[in-house]
């Protein structure tokens, strides 16, 4: 697991940073760094939108003395996204920009709810209760 989140922090920011200068290259330093930016403004815009959306979600679940695990679910995916967004980067613009699509966002949840069955199937996941 060390080895993967080592990996993790260390090739992605190298593949965005070798993204950015190629598109720097391309386009020139400003309009990169405009994009960076822009990509940055906008994405924390529709975090909060969305965001601000799944709360009324939670709220409306919670009156309705029902549980909002989906929506729970929904966001934290909007947290991570609205995070990974305010970081430079063209790759993770991408994941970001998708997290807070509705669509593709439920497609995440499917995948996420599938990698926990198998996790806890497996015996990788334990859960215990204590009072």
């Amino acid at each position: 697991m060390v080895l993967k989140l080592l990996l993790l922090f260390i090739l992605v920011p190298l593949v965005e940073l070798s993204l950015l200068i190629e598109i720097g290259r391309l386009i020139g330093t400003l309009n990169t760094l405009t994009i960076v930016v822009c990509t940055g403004i906008l994405g924390a815009f529709l975090a909060r939108h969305e965001g601000l959306g799944v709360l009324y979600q939670i709220r409306t679940e919670l009156a309705s003395g029902r549980l909002p695990a989906s929506q729970i679910v929904d966001g934290v995916i909007i947290l991570l996204a609205g995070a990974v967004l305010i970081t430079p980067g063209v790759l993770t613009d991408a994941l970001g920009f998708l997290c807070l699509i509705p669509a593709s966002r439920n497609v995440i949840k499917k995948m996420l709810w599938s990698w926990l069955e198998r996790a806890v199937h497996d015996g990788g996941i334990h859960f215990s209760a204590r009072m």
